[in-house]
Formats: structure tokens, sequence, C-alpha cells
């Protein structure tokens, strides 16, 4: 679908939606994207992304579809502070009790603030012709009938009419999804996994060209089985640290700078402990903390008559657990998909939102089953339990263990959880082999790790 002519409205402009509005940008005369917040003209958090203050992972498949959408993005973030990294040597991951063993990769990945990233998208977006940004613009109701969207109803009263209208509003608090039930439409259905996630993060001054403890510029942790506690510390821009501390089913870090402190000393980590015990924390930054209750996913591709006109990507399409990381580059993804299925079907009729819902379908599954499958560790997950899961995370802890001391099991888990490669790359024979052998000789197994 390519044309000057036609109008289509983004309900809002976080990653999602900037991606979602760039791609249409190719497609109709005019785009409208909206969103209630007052957007900032720098990079700074704003109110309506709640978890902007905390470490966010763009990962290496998502910083390769950004730069196919947003061509020099790359260097227009580096130039902005940006830090570069090799993902196979400057990201140490501790998981299941001990290191994983490192490498050079040919891959970069870029460590950035939230905020740096969708200001920076937000600006590329904002210069495109016939786009217009509306900010403290809130979406009261979708314009049409059950079968048909035709536009949206502002708070103000006015109807923008639109070919297109793309849902980009976030997660939301209704299980549904609250625009399409108010149009009489058939809700989706919702798969709802509980997680009881929280996390605080707080900034710490960075030395010029300091890093982490064993040479790293971030590092993630993820404790042993049973153990529920998560942590993350990123190089970011302007010499900061970036650290978040948190962890499953109510094992959250305290706000105060004491119970910070205590909660960073006790992990089995010792990146994570040298950066708080030592770094100066930024006065001008207190902790912030994030709370998320359940990953939702919402089943469009089951809804047997999707109305024409209408499409949803990001967190309102399927919002998992954030300390994944897969969020962005998912959205990022999805907007690809959906330009995709506009070109294939060459209208926004209902064979095209059926083709769009099954293809970002396919794009989530892999992730879902990762992301969902690893939160079933826990005992105390609720939800349903996607199909395999107790024996694929049997297998995934042997990786595990063998990416301690085995390279090519390492690089492989790596290119599986950047999004680069599906998650049956861990399955084939090769791999497999790898992994079942040194999976003996993991130091996890033999000795108490205090990295």
């Amino acid at each position: 679908m390519r044309g000057d002519s036609g109008h289509a409205v983004v309900i809002g402009a976080s990653m999602g939606g900037l991606a979602a509005a760039r791609v249409l940008a190719e497609r109709f005369g005019r785009v409208t994207v909206l969103d209630r917040d007052t957007l900032p003209g720098r990079a700074e958090p704003r109110r309506g992304v709640p978890h902007g203050d905390h470490g966010h992972a763009l990962l290496l498949r998502g910083k390769q579809q950004l730069e196919e959408l947003f061509p020099g993005l790359e260097a227009d973030l580096l130039r902005a502070g940006a830090v570069p990294f090799d993902p196979g040597h400057d990201l140490l991951m501790h998981q299941m009790g001990a290191l994983r063993r490192r490498f050079r990769s040919t891959g970069r990945g870029i460590s950035l603030t939230r905020a740096l990233l969708e200001a920076t998208v937000r600006s590329r977006t904002a210069a495109l012709a016939g786009l217009e940004i509306r900010d403290r613009t809130t979406v009261r109701a979708l314009a049409g009938t059950p079968d048909h969207v035709t536009g949206v109803e502002l708070h103000t009263g006015e109807t923008l009419r639109a070919d297109l209208v793309v849902n980009a509003s976030g997660r939301g608090g209704a299980p549904a999804d609250p625009l399409l039930s108010g149009l009489g439409c058939q809700a989706p259905e919702v798969d709802a996994v509980k997680v009881d996630v929280g996390y605080t993060t707080r900034l710490y001054h960075r030395r010029s060209g300091e890093r982490l403890a064993d040479g790293g510029l971030l590092h993630l942790m993820a404790g042993a089985r049973g153990d529920k506690r998560a942590a993350a510390v990123f190089a970011v821009e302007d010499d900061r640290w970036m650290v978040t501390l948190g962890g499953w089913h109510r094992t959250h870090a305290p706000v105060d700078p004491a119970g910070f402190t205590e909660f960073a000393a006790a992990l089995p980590s010792r990146a994570v402990r040298d950066i708080v015990r030592d770094a100066e924390p930024l006065a001008a930054s207190p902790a912030r903390k994030f709370t998320f209750p359940a990953a939702r996913r919402r089943r469009y591709e089951r809804l047997r008559t999707p109305p024409s006109g209408y499409a949803v990507i990001g967190d309102a399409l399927c919002s998992l657990n954030p300390l994944y990381g897969q969020g962005m580059t998912l959205a990022a993804l999805q907007a690809a998909a959906l330009g995709r299925t506009l070109d294939q079907h060459g209208g926004t009729g209902a064979a095209m939102a059926r083709t769009y819902f099954a293809t970002a379908a396919r794009a989530i599954d892999g992730p879902w089953q990762m992301a969902a499958g690893n939160d079933f560790t826990h005992p105390e997950t609720t939800g349903p339990r996607p199909r395999g899961t107790r024996f694929l995370n049997w297998y995934t802890g042997r990786v595990l263990l063998a990416s301690h001391v085995s390279a090519p099991v390492n690089r492989t888990l790596m290119d599986v959880q950047q999004l680069l490669v599906p998650p049956t790359a861990v399955l084939r024979p090769r791999t497999a082999l790898r992994a079942l052998t040194a999976s003996r000789r993991s130091p996890a197994l033999s000795t108490t790790q205090h990295t």
C-alpha cells in the first residue's frame, strides 16, 4: 500500500506508537499521533511511561529493526552519549549461580536510558512529512460500528476520521480492550500470568571509562532456581550507572537508601554489590519503584471477525514481564509487520486486520514462551502455562549451566535472548549435545560463586 492519500491515527506516542507512525507515514497522506501526556522536548522520563525511569534493554534485533525504520538512528544515539558494547564480552550475565562464559561477538549493542531513546525517535518521527504529534489529547472512544472503525472520539468532543486506527496506548488497567468493548465489538481473550514483579532503580556517578568488576559495562543477574531476586547495572549516557534491583512475587527492593544498599549487599553478584557500595548516588535522582502484577497477552488473532480499520501494537497487544527487556523490540517488529501487511492487502479491510494479528501473534509466540515459561520456575506464578513448560524449563536449566563454561552454548543462548534466532535454536543437535555435556562442569554445581 503506497500513496499520498488517506489518514491514519495512532493512539499513543510511546516506542510502539512512534514505530507504527514511521511505517504509516510511507503509506498514508496524513498520520496523526495522539498522546494524553505532555511530551517533553528533551530526553527525560514522563508520567505516561511509569517504568521510564528504570533500566531498559534494547535487544540487538530491536536495534536492527529501529535502524531500518530510522536510518542513522544508532549514530544519533551514540552522539547523544549512548554507550556501545559487545554483547558477548561487555554484558555480564549471572544466571543459575554463576557467570556465563564471555566471548567476543560481531554484534554491537547500545546502552542508554529509555528517555534518550524515546526522545530521539520522537524527534525523528515528528520531522516526517504529513505527520503530526498532538500531546495532551485523550482518546475517549472509537468511532464506527462493530465491524468497521472509522476514527476516534477525543475528550474535547472532536471526532477524527481515519482510514486506520492503531492502538498503541500501552498495557492499561483493563484486562480486555476497552476501546473495542465501547464500540460493541467482540473482546479478545486474555492470557494473564501473575508474577507480582517489582523493582527499584537508582542512578550513580560513573567515572570516565569506568567498568564493572570483571571488566563489563552491563550486568544482569537472575537468581538460581528458588531465588526470586534479580538485578541489573547499565552504563548509560552522561557518565551514569543505572542500577535496578527487585524480583518476582513481591521480592521487591526498598526505596530508602539503606534498604536498597542492604538488598544489594545480599545478592550473589559482586558487580552489583560493588557499584551500590562504592559509587556516589546522584542526589538529584531519587530512587524510583515500579510494580508489574501480571504479564498479559490479548489474543486478537483468535477473533473471528476483527473490525476493519483497526490494529493494535506494543503493550496494548502483549505486555511481557519487563525483567526480560523484550517489549520495545517486539513493538518495532510488530510495526514492520503492519507495514508489510498493509502492502500485501492494499487496504485496511478486515482481511488485513486478520493477517496482521496472525503475523504479530507468531512474532510474540517465542518471546512469550520464553518469558512466561521462566516465570513458572517460581511456584507462586499463576495463569495459563505454555505448552511444554516443564520440559523446556528443565532443558533451559541445563543450557544455562553449560553457558558457564561453554562459549558456543552461551553464544547461541545470547542470540536467542537477543531475538536474533528463534528459541528452537537451543534444541539443535549440536547445541543440545554441548549443553548436556558441558552442564556437568558448571562451577555452580560444586561451589558457591561470589562474582
